[in-house]
């Protein structure tokens, strides 16, 4: 069994790429792991400042909000999904102030699986680009992390539309399962 935190930077519940970790989630529970899916909207989690009091204080921030026990919840799993929209060809902003945060104990993010799903109206070759540059940075400043899976949902223009692509759904399902 293994431990999955799933972080839906989502802003809207139910959204296209919030359903996606759903299915994401059911697939990982119905092979036996354990999963939590935080939904980042729903958290207070403030901008990093680059203050740098972290670094003087043993991975303590400064700020007193949400991501302190969203950290130790990434510090203990075994697989880590990052998932967002595509918003102006990169990340949401819930998941980059999650990422940019993670600044005050990044080096002890080591040896995760990690999953990411990204969803966009857009339906060009290029429209998820910025986005897993942005989720691959974040990856290659981990010591041994690795890529596990990536799950590209394009062409979802309004909430619900990948209700409709039963395809997504499916991979999003088997990804899961197969962690």
């Amino acid at each position: 069994m293994k431990k999955v935190l799933i972080l839906s930077g989502s802003p809207r519940k139910g959204g296209n790429s919030d359903t996606l970790c759903d299915e994401f989630a059911r697939g990982a529970k119905n092979a036996g792991n354990q999963v939590e899916k935080i939904r980042l909207q729903e958290k207070k989690i403030a901008n990093c400042l680059g203050c740098y009091y972290c670094a003087e204080h043993g991975g303590k921030c400064v700020m007193q909000d949400d991501m302190s026990k969203i950290l130790e919840k990434m510090l203990a799993c075994d697989v880590l999904v990052l998932a967002s929209p595509v918003y102006f060809y990169s990340v949401c902003a819930q998941m980059k102030a999650v990422i940019d945060r993670t600044v005050a104990r990044w080096t002890e993010i080591k040896y995760k699986d990690l999953y990411y799903i990204m969803t966009s109206a857009e339906d060009s070759a290029t429209v998820m680009d910025g986005t897993l540059a942005c989720f691959r940075g974040f990856r290659d400043c981990l010591d041994g992390c690795g890529e596990k899976g990536v799950l590209y949902g394009k062409g979802l223009e309004n909430k619900t539309d990948v209700l409709a692509r039963k395809e997504l759904m499916t991979i999003a399902y088997e990804m899961g399962e197969q962690v």
